[in-house]
């Protein structure tokens, strides 16, 4: 997904002390430059919106959950009418 060979230069600027404090404690927790936590950020962020549009393409193919009423309606015809097995067939 990733082409190490197509890369761009970003910079954001006007990034508020206090933000950029979290960030820098939180690259060196992990051990991390900026540049590489930042990175790691935007990646996970990316793969996430595209997890997100994959699961709305899907969703059409979901099958509807039934809601108040009709679950009661399910739950009656079940017991109701029951399985083969339910009535000794």
């Amino acid at each position: 997904m990733y082409d190490a060979c197509m890369t761009v230069a970003l910079q954001i600027r006007d990034v508020p002390e206090d933000v950029r404090d979290v960030l820098a404690d939180q690259a060196a927790q992990r051990g991390q430059s900026m540049q590489a936590y930042l990175l790691e950020l935007l990646k996970r962020e990316t793969r996430a919106l595209g997890n997100i549009g994959r699961f709305d393409r899907l969703a059409v193919h979901r099958a509807a959950t039934p809601v108040g009423s009709e679950i009661v309606d399910i739950i009656r015809e079940g017991r109701d009418g029951g399985l083969d097995v339910d009535r000794g067939v």
